[in-house]
C-alpha cells in the first residue's frame, strides 16, 4: 500500500498535540477525520476541514494515527476498534506508553494482520505546531518507510530504534532526561534566587554552555517569572513517562535512584492539585 495525500487518515486523540499534529495534516492536503473522547475538542478541527469519525468506521481509513493520553486510554480505544480493523491497516501510535503495553498492543494487531509501529515524539507544543518534531519509531522496517510521506509533514527526524517497543523504550530516556532535569533546573532557580540572582537572566547567561538545553531554555524563564501559561508540557504527564522509566529500570534490576527522586517530587506536586499545571510549576514545589 503506498502512502501520500489521497491516502485518509484516522486520528484518534485531539489533545495539546493531538490537535496540532491534525492541523499541520490537514494544512498538506490529507483527508483527516478526527474521533476524541470529548468529542468538543474535535471542533476545531473540524471547522478547519477534518471529518467527524465514529470508531466503527474505522475500516475505511488505511492508516490510523493515535495520540491519547496513557497506557489505559490507549487499551481503551484500542479494545473499542479491534473488532472493526482490517488486515494491512496500519496503526501509528504516537503516544507515549509503557513498553509492555505497546508490546501487547502490537500483537493483538498482529492477530488481526495489522502493522502497530510506535512511534512517540519529542518536541512538545511548539514542535508539534512548526512540524519539527523528532520521532523514535519502533516496528517493521518497511512500514516506517511507507510513512514518511505522514511524518515529513510532522517532523524533522524520524529515527528506527528498532522492533516493537524501542521507540517507546527511546521516548522513556528521553522523558527521563527532561523529567528528572526539569526538577533539578527548579532547584537551581531557587537556589538563585535565594543568593540575590535576577533569576530572568539565567537563561540568557547560561545559553550555549554546558548546563544549557531545550527545557532551560523554556522552563528557567517560566520558573523566574513563574509565568506558566499556555501550558506546554503538563506535569502528570512527565510524572507518567518518568514512571514508566523507573518501572522499566525495575525490570531489568536497574538502580536509578536521580529518576526515583525526580518521580517522588513530581508525584507530590501533581498529588497537591497540579497534574494538569505546567511542568514549570515544579519551581513551586521546590520554593515550598
Amino acid at each position: 500500500m503506498k502512502i501520500d495525500q489521497q491516502t485518509p487518515i484516522a486520528f484518534l486523540g485531539m489533545g495539546l498535540m493531538g490537535t496540532r499534529m491534525t492541523s499541520r495534516l490537514l494544512k498538506a492536503g490529507y483527508t483527516v477525520a478526527v474521533w476524541n473522547r470529548s468529542q468538543h475538542a474535535c471542533d476545531p478541527l473540524i471547522q478547519e476541514g477534518a471529518l467527524a469519525l465514529e470508531l466503527d468506521e474505522i475500516a475505511k481509513y488505511p492508516v490510523i494515527l493515535t495520540c491519547l493520553a496513557d497506557d489505559k486510554a490507549v487499551q481503551s480505544v484500542f479494545a473499542q476498534i479491534e473488532s472493526y480493523l482490517q488486515p494491512n491497516q496500519i496503526i501509528v501510535d504516537f503516544s507515549s506508553l509503557s513498553v509492555a503495553a505497546t508490546l501487547e498492543l502490537a500483537q493483538a494487531s498482529q492477530e488481526q494482520e495489522v502493522t502497530w509501529i510506535d512511534s512517540p515524539v519529542s518536541g512538545g507544543t511548539l514542535g508539534a505546531e512548526q512540524g519539527t518534531l523528532v520521532i523514535f519509531a519502533g516496528g517493521n522496517a518497511e512500514a516506517i518507510q511507507r510513512l514518511n510521506p505522514i511524518y515529513d509533514v510532522l517532523s524533522q527526524r524520524v529515527t528506527r530504534m528498532g522492533e516493537s517497543g524501542t521507540g517507546q523504550a527511546t521516548k522513556i530516556c528521553n522523558q527521563l532526561i527532561v523529567a528528572a532535569n526539569s526538577t533539578l533546573i527548579a532547584e537551581a532557580v531557587a537556589l538563585a534566587d535565594q543568593a540575590g540572582v535576577d533569576t530572568t537572566l539565567l537563561a540568557p547567561a547560561l545559553a550555549g554552555g554546558f548546563a544549557d538545553s531545550k527545557p532551560f531554555q523554556i522552563l528557567a524563564p517560566r520558573m523566574a517569572t513563574h509565568i506558566f501559561e499556555p501550558v506546554q508540557w503538563k506535569v502528570q504527564t512527565l510524572s507518567k513517562d518518568l514512571n514508566n522509566a523507573v518501572q522499566l529500570a525495575e525490570g531489568f534490576n536497574l538502580n536509578i535512584p536521580v529518576a526515583q527522586k525526580a518521580l517522588q517530587q513530581l508525584q507530590a506536586h501533581q498529588e497537591n492539585g497540579f497534574a494538569e499545571n505546567d511542568l514549570a510549576t515544579i519551581i513551586q514545589y521546590i520554593e515550598q
